[in-house]
């Protein structure tokens, strides 16, 4: 590892780190915009400068240059301070200085920067560059005259998406960053690039005048849009969430979010359930007390017969007291498939993501059996297309999608498993890590034995991997909403009671006694409910998530729930004590101990252990993979449905619909 002294100060940098690293690495802060630690180098903004001796006597570009053995890093001189002075005012030559009115004020890079490093005054008096405004869809707006050309956007798209929507035209001072014949960016991750840019050139097209980031209250979140796990950071001001942002987790979602992670907000004011509802003999729903829709319920008997069934976007806690409440009254009916998935729940390990997102990366050869990747999980598709990046190959059995790295379809055909194709058992074979993913609708289509029987084991590797795309998915499981027949074993128990906690997905036809909803949104669960009571979405109640790894996470509350809604827990136990049963809980903590107390792994953060995989079973997978569960991906879930940009994205960008020319 070579030794190099950073403002006097001799240090030891990994071999191949650049000298701006080295720098980090010193505890000295160097100005950029165009470097990224998740993009390729591309020297572009040359703020970066540093004096480096045995070097050339001139300022170096620190991203650029690599840390070798014995150099000499200067930070702070006279010609670094006069040069990175130079820079900025460059920079803000063709800039406009319009802070009071952009949305990056506040959080801009360009604005701390000139601050700090840049002149007091300019000295340019000649007329301004203008640049017209590009179309780059319903998420991005931008105010093209601020561009700096840094080039991270287009870094992000080819890169990191895997997907050449963003690129640049002409040269020099006339360069202009642009969407491909100014369409609009399609690919699931498009507003990363918001995040990304540091001057204000790109920013949130529904979230534009908003609000001002002092003015917002900050809470530590999760992502409930897919099984991932994002961790995000949600901003609210008063009762409304105004946006989300991720968080960095190199473990989950690195500092990346998908675009209805980030933009179904606004959802969570649309549609609500803010009172209580009861169905009349007419078939009409009347408003109601709460004491009333107690009441209903308890002269429906559920004594011994009655079930719950838990939706995608439910917490732990809140399942938890419905298991409760359901043991208390003699049943043991728990789901929390609700789209009629059945495949074996004895073994936590063989319905996990086994390898973790980060493990994925490593794996050499990928068979991915029955999934959408791209839209059930865009940021474990991220991760896959690293994978290929580093030399991995990739095999996929469903019907076609478009992937962002190279691969090849095996057919729809799941019988595929039982006799694969020699050039694909030799990849397996000889790989190093290889790694099955089989998603929803492999595991519909029964392959669920045939995956796991492949070669996908290797001493201190574990390839075999389920993708969820229910946020609550994980966490159902390991609190045992999963019977030996899935949600026909339900419905063939007839249950006089259904609770349906958010489950918005299921086929409410299936059950003929009272249908009980406890959710958020008029969805569809709502529309099929006897009584409907109010509940609270993921950003108005604390919660324990698990993705589809297994990971353990915690989200806090940002908001209150509206007008008569309650948190799911204090809904639960109300409606115990209304049918003269204990469930061992009065508050938030004691529901969140005796939870502990029952499944140990609920309780600390992290990845659970979940065991050794099981045996394959003797089912041969046999039939065709017509379709994925997914067909829109904006609006799979009741807050994405409810959502005014969710409903835009889907029109523009899954049907084609032109809803807004350029600006």
């Amino acid at each position: 590892m070579p030794k190099v002294t950073v403002d006097g100060q001799e240090i030891e940098v990994p071999n191949g780190a650049t000298v701006l690293q080295a720098c980090e690495l010193a505890g000295k802060e160097i100005p950029r915009f165009c470097y990224h630690e998740r993009l390729s180098i591309a020297g572009n903004c040359r703020m970066c400068l540093v004096e480096v001796k045995p070097g050339p006597p001139k300022p170096q570009a620190s991203c650029a240059l690599p840390a070798t053995d014995g150099q000499e890093i200067r930070t702070n001189t006279e010609m670094v301070q006069k040069a990175r002075e130079g820079v900025m005012e460059f920079l803000l030559i063709n800039h406009p200085l319009d802070c009071p009115i952009c949305d990056q004020g506040g959080e801009c890079d360009l604005q701390d920067q000139s601050m700090y490093y840049g002149r007091g005054a300019s000295r340019y008096h000649e007329n301004k560059r203008a640049v017209t405004e590009k179309y780059m869809g319903p998420l991005i707006k931008t105010v093209m005259t601020r561009c700096i050309h840094c080039t991270r956007c287009v870094r992000f798209s080819e890169e990191i998406a895997g997907v050449d929507e963003i690129g640049a035209l002409y040269r020099g001072e006339e360069m202009q960053i642009t969407t491909y014949l100014e369409q609009a960016a399609e690919h699931e991750l498009s507003a990363n690039v918001i995040d990304l840019c540091p001057v204000g050139a790109l920013t949130s097209r529904p979230y534009a005048f908003e609000a001002r980031p002092w003015e917002l209250r900050k809470t530590l979140s999760i992502d409930v849009s897919d099984a991932v796990g994002s961790n995000i950071r949600l901003d609210s001001r008063g009762r409304h969430v105004l946006r989300a942002l991720p968080r960095i987790n190199d473990e989950v979602n690195e500092e990346w979010l998908s675009d209805k992670g980030r933009y179904m907000v606004d959802g969570l004011t649309r549609r609500r359930l803010d009172r209580v509802w009861i169905r009349d003999k007419k078939g009409k729903l009347q408003p109601a007390s709460w004491d009333e829709a107690f009441k209903a319920i308890a002269r429906a008997k559920p004594q011994g017969s009655i079930a719950a069934i838990a939706g995608d976007l439910v917490d732990c806690e809140t399942m938890f007291a419905a298991k409760r409440l359901v043991n208390a009254l003699g049943s043991n009916l728990l789901e929390g498939r609700q789209t009629g998935l059945n495949y074996p729940t004895g073994s936590l390990a063989g319905v996990a993501f086994n390898s973790t997102f980060a493990g994925i990366e490593t794996a050499d050869a990928i068979l991915i059996v029955g999934s959408h990747v791209r839209w059930e999980a865009p940021l474990v598709n991220v991760r896959l297309r690293k994978a290929v990046k580093r030399g991995a190959k990739v095999f996929i059995v469903g019907p076609r999608w478009e992937p962002t790295y190279p691969a090849e379809f095996l057919g729809d055909e799941v019988g595929i498993l039982h006799r694969l194709p020699s050039h694909v058992t030799d990849a397996f074979a000889n790989a190093e890590r290889p790694a099955v993913v089989i998603g929803g609708a492999g595991l519909a289509a029964g392959a669920f034995d045939a995956a796991l029987a492949l070669d996908h084991q290797r001493p201190g590797w574990n390839g075999f991997n389920v993708l969820h795309m229910a946020a609550s998915r994980m966490g159902s499981l390991m609190l045992g909403y999963a019977r030996p027949g899935g949600i026909t074993d339900i419905a063939a128990a007839a249950p006089t009671v259904v609770l349906g906690l958010g489950a918005d997905e299921m086929d409410w036809s299936l059950f003929g006694g009272l249908k009980v909803y406890i959710g958020h949104h008029g969805d569809k669960g709502a529309h099929a409910a006897d009584i409907i009571l109010p509940a609270a979405a993921y950003s108005e109640k604390d919660g324990t998530y698990v993705n589809t790894e297994g990971r353990v996470q915690f989200a806090e509350r940002a908001v209150f729930p509206p007008g008569d809604a309650r948190e799911d827990w204090t809904i639960l136990r109300a409606l115990a004590d209304a049918l003269g049963v204990s469930v061992g809980f009065d508050s938030f903590a004691q529901l969140q101990s005796a939870m502990i107390a029952e499944v140990a792994a609920l309780g600390e953060e992290g990845i659970v252990s979940l065991g050794a995989l099981p045996k394959p079973g003797e089912t041969r997978a046999d039939g065709r993979i017509a379709s994925y569960p997914i067909q829109d991906f904006y609006l799979t879930n009741p807050i994405a449905r409810a959502s005014v940009v969710m409903q835009e994205c889907s029109a523009e960008l899954v049907h084609g619909q032109v809803l807004e020319a350029a600006e």
